[in-house]
């Protein structure tokens, strides 16, 4: 296991200070506040903690409220909503600084069979063939070196890989607003960590990282690294559908179906290499050309 991935097992890995109480803290990111892939991960991490083990998230829908002050402590108050039969509800607040700063509900169902269908797996190109995050950063001369290694260090503990040009790789005209990435760890996940619950996490975790590009590609912007807009999530929803290991390649298949009103939407579906719909994502930005 890398280092970078056991740092960021750290993170994810709260502190309980009271019975439905939990304290967390932050890493750098690529803007000045806290990621928001790192406070609904970690508030899905707080909502695990108090459910039975033979329940395993299936849904999750959050919204962020304020920025998150990095260098300040995250409280997460657990609410235990439901405990019924088959599933159990739990609705999780992050407060700092006496202020709630994202708010998120969660499910967790008992294992159960029933009909099972799914959407194909889309036409993709192998990950092994497309270059690493570094490589590709790293070639963009456009870029700022200081903000290419920004990138790097705030996702060193996943291995990124887009299919095409991110948009801030390729600007100025608008393109499909379609993309796919494929991600994994950089290392394997093994031992006591080695649960179900830390797999739907990281991909909550990761999930945040490019959601919203597919909206820019539709307008040729290239984002915040090179300033031609700005923007912050507004809301964020999950559906886990079947087994799935987050150190496995996954691939992040986005689209963007609206934007309108200072706001646009982001959707995806996630496939585990061999095919299987794994998870279903939808997410609502602000995204604004600068004033």
């Amino acid at each position: 296991m890398s280092q970078a991935l056991q740092d960021l097992l750290d993170l994810l890995d709260l502190e309980q200070i009271e019975e439905n109480i939990f304290r967390g803290h932050s890493r750098a990111a690529v803007v000045p506040r806290v990621f928001g892939g790192q406070v609904a991960a970690q508030a899905l991490v707080a909502a695990g903690r108090t459910v039975p083990e033979d329940r395993l998230a299936h849904s999750l829908h959050a919204y962020f409220l304020r920025p998150g002050d990095p260098g300040a402590p995250i409280v997460y108050t657990v609410d235990r909503m439901n405990d019924g039969r088959s599933f159990t509800a739990r609705r999780v607040l992050a407060v700092q600084h006496g202020q709630p700063i994202f708010a998120l509900s969660a499910s967790f169902q008992r294992h159960e069979e029933g009909f099972d269908h799914q959407a194909a797996m889309p036409a993709a190109p192998d990950p092994a063939t497309l270059p690493t995050s570094a490589d590709r950063l790293r070639g963009y001369d456009h870029l700022d070196p200081a903000v290419v290694e920004r990138f790097l260090e705030a996702r060193e503990a996943i291995d990124l890989r887009y299919a095409d040009d991110p948009p801030y790789g390729k600007f100025g005209e608008p393109r499909e607003p379609h993309s796919q990435v494929w991600f994994r760890t950089t290392g394997k996940l093994a031992g006591a960590v080695d649960e179900p619950l830390l797999h739907v996490v990281l991909a909550t975790y990761v999930s945040d990282m490019t959601l919203l590009d597919s909206i820019l590609l539709a307008h040729g912007r290239g984002g915040w690294a090179v300033g031609d807009v700005v923007g912050a999530s507004l809301d964020h929803a999950m559906w886990f559908h079947r087994p799935f290991r987050a150190d496995e390649w996954l691939l992040y298949d986005q689209e963007s179906p609206s934007a309108q009103g200072g706001r646009g939407l982001g959707q995806a579906r996630i496939y585990t290499q061999d095919g299987r719909l794994a998870i279903s994502v939808i997410q609502e930005g602000v995204v604004r050309a600068p004033r």
